[in-house]
């Protein structure tokens, strides 16, 4: 079973993931109030992680142009609820409703 090690402003996670799993919800059933506006769409940019460590896999359309609209944002950042999980990962977490002050917004489904 793959680890995902998230850095979050309240300290670094460790949370286990099924094979496959969006890592959105790996992240958010683990505890981390991660930010996820659009539900899950690749619309909001608001659930992006920084890659610190591993293979996210190949980033698809719907995220490469949604990234393409961002300034400034690093190579290694992508929309969390567009990575399946393959292997291990070491993520940052970049927004929390927590520390932004947000409702989280919708879960996004599975799959």
């Amino acid at each position: 079973m793959p680890k995902v090690t998230a850095e979050t402003a309240e300290g670094t996670r460790e949370l286990e993931a099924e094979a496959g799993r969006k890592l959105v919800l790996v992240i958010e059933d683990g505890g981390v109030d991660i930010l996820h506006r659009c539900g899950g769409n690749a619309k909001c940019t608001t659930c992006r992680v920084e890659v610190l460590d591993g293979d996210p896999g190949e980033m698809q359309e719907a995220e490469r142009n949604r990234l393409a609209l961002e300034t400034g944002l690093a190579e290694n950042v992508r929309l969390s609820c567009q990575v399946h999980v393959g292997g291990d990962l070491h993520v940052r977490v970049i927004n929390q409703s927590s520390v932004r002050g947000l409702d989280p917004g919708p879960r996004p489904v599975e799959g």
